[in-house]
């Protein structure tokens, strides 16, 4: 690994306070907890007889040691083992933070045992069906040693020797696998393309798969609010932990730093059971693309309708999960390879969503990618072209700072897949513009149609979902681009999902007018005869923030913003559409 461009900062200690659990003190020793162990009023009894060997050192290749909390089934039988890796407190599961977490959702802190990482398998659960739960403090993180990074190859190679080290204790069967949400996802990408030979299955629950892409840079604009708070309120340690926005501001362009915290996926082999959503706006776009270009013959693809955090906790897909492990941890022959290779979900945003819908393949192999034209005149969307050319523009900045173009569908129609857009576009007084686009369903009357994603639908999930907070509420599909930023990577392009290269600038000139490929997050869109859509072009960000409170993204480029329509300059909206 080059440590070139890598910036350190020093850490903070893990202390009392919100992020602080009943079991995050350092306290080495094995006990056993007792069927009907509470460790706390609000949460799940534990069903079975459960060793808990607690803060126990691993060492790393480079003589780093690691703490890890093990939990395992009472008794002398040998299991296999899961792996929940990130860099949040392994004791932090009945910390105020998660559960405030649970509360903002709606869910109840019932539904774990506050033994669980915060994002990660419960023991309570797992001992139960005979599965052992590995927690580790990773490198840098509470009482582990080292400096900490974020998504990085280093982590899979640290992964790797933990994995390796419980492959051969004497109550493990060398069956070794990896599940959890989030940073628990990304984590499994860097560990799985390290290939370990103990590791027998992966389950990554939506997760970024490319930092600069989806996390510091996505579309090459330098949004880095969500970052800030991962790693501000994160990788606690007596360390160093890395400091992302500094490397973000030294280092705009893709180049080594930012190739090192790209998965190897050619070399990703292993069965994996990957879950997504098409309403993530930090998850979806890299968890496509980790499913879409991973190697792994053995691979399953769940699409679901809600937030990652309700979805991972339900008994349902916890049981669906279980049989996955079953087959490829204990080799049961319980007819797993009979489950769809995908099963995606069609969103209807009005409480009809249909889910689990099999197919071979994401999109469908009968869906059939249709070029929506735009015309600037009427502001309409048409599949045959307007021969006459027209602009549609807006002032950045000035209300409404945004143009759409909307279209009706006469009958019902179905989107499925990665829809993309095909811009004509000028800059009258600046020399680059930031893009942000968003693709909404409107009911017959023209209503945007919205849906919360997670159970909790009180009156602050409305304030904090308004203008911000994206993952919780969907508004549609929505993507962005620095036009500077525009140059295609063509080895990663493809007819569907255009990809950028990020290694250059292009600045406009005056009066230039130059063509982009913007890519879209995936879509499962259900329209009845009269609904509508509508896409909207704009420079501000169309839904705010990711998360509560994060810092909100402004652009640094002002003038006008020109979108040129028909004729040789034939902007268009590109849709997966299903046959009827």
């Amino acid at each position: 690994m080059s440590d070139i461009h890598q910036v350190f900062t020093p850490s903070q200690p893990l202390e009392q306070g919100a992020r602080y659990g009943i079991l995050s003190g350092f306290e080495p020793g094995t006990r056993t907890l007792a069927a009907g162990f509470q460790i706390a009023p609000p949460f799940k009894p534990l069903p079975v007889e459960i060793v808990f060997e607690k803060d126990v050192a691993v060492t790393l290749r480079d003589g780093v040691t690691i703490h890890v909390d093990l939990f395992r089934p009472a008794g002398a039988e040998r299991v296999p083992v899961i792996v929940a890796w990130s860099p949040y407190g392994k004791g932090q599961g009945t910390s105020a933070s998660v559960m405030g977490i649970f509360g903002m959702v709606g869910l109840d802190n019932g539904v774990v045992s506050g033994l669980a990482k915060f994002e990660g398998p419960d023991p309570a659960y797992w001992c139960a069906q005979g599965y052992a739960i590995c927690n580790p403090d990773i490198r840098g993180v509470v009482d582990s040693e080292g400096d900490s990074v974020l998504w990085d190859r280093q982590e899979g190679r640290d992964c790797y020797d933990l994995i390796e080290w419980l492959g051969v204790q004497d109550w493990c069967t060398g069956k070794v696998g990896m599940s959890g949400t989030s940073y628990l996802a990304v984590s499994q990408w860097f560990t799985a393309a390290e290939q370990p030979p103990h590791l027998a299955a992966i389950n990554p629950w939506e997760g970024v798969s490319d930092v600069y892409r989806d996390l510091v840079m996505r579309g090459g604009l330098p949004d880095t609010g969500f970052a800030e708070q991962l790693q501000n309120n994160s990788f606690r340690g007596k360390g160093r932990r890395e400091d992302i926005l500094a490397e973000a501001e030294q280092c705009p362009l893709m180049n080594e730093l930012w190739e090192n915290k790209i998965p190897q996926f050619e070399k990703i082999d292993v069965p994996a059971y990957v879950v997504a959503s098409y309403s993530n706006t930090l998850h979806t776009a890299g968890t496509f693309r980790a499913w879409r270009r991973m190697a792994s013959e053995d691979k399953w693809l769940r699409v679901h309708n809600s937030q990652e955090w309700p979805d991972y906790y339900d008994a349902e897909n916890t049981e669906d999960l279980r049989r996955f492990f079953d087959r490829f941890l204990k080799d049961e022959d319980n007819g797993w390879e009979q489950t769809p290779r995908v099963r995606y979900s069609l969103l209807d945003l009005q409480g009809g969503d249909e889910v689990n819908v099999p197919a071979d393949q994401f999109p469908p192999a009968d869906v059939t990618p249709v070029k929506y034209y735009l015309d600037g005149l009427s502001r309409g969307m048409a599949t045959a072209g307007p021969a006459v050319g027209a602009t549609a523009d807006y002032a950045v900045g000035a209300n409404p700072g945004q143009v759409s173009f909307v279209t009706r569908f006469d009958q019902k129609t179905v989107l499925v897949g990665y829809p993309k857009a095909h811009l004509w576009v000028e800059a009258e007084g600046a020399d680059d513009m930031d893009l942000f686009l968003l693709i909404q369903k409107l009911d017959a009357y023209g209503t945007p149609l919205q849906a919360f994603t997670v159970p909790n639908h009180n009156a602050r999930v409305h304030d904090v979902t308004e203008h911000g907070a994206s993952i919780l509420r969907y508004k549609g599909a929505d993507g962005r681009l620095r036009v500077s930023m525009r140059h295609l990577d063509e080895k990663l392009s493809t007819e569907d999902v255009p990809a950028h290269s990020f290694d250059r600038v292009e600045k406009l000139s005056p009066g230039e007018i130059v063509d982009v490929e913007i890519d879209l997050l995936p879509v499962g869109l259900t329209f009845r005869p009269g609904e509508q859509l509508r896409l909207v072009v704009s420079s501000r960000s169309l839904l705010g923030t990711m998360m509560p409170g994060n810092r909100e993204y402004t652009t640094p480029h002002g003038g006008r913003h020109i979108v040129h329509t028909g004729g040789d300059r034939a902007s268009y909206l590109q849709l997966p559409v299903m046959p009827a």
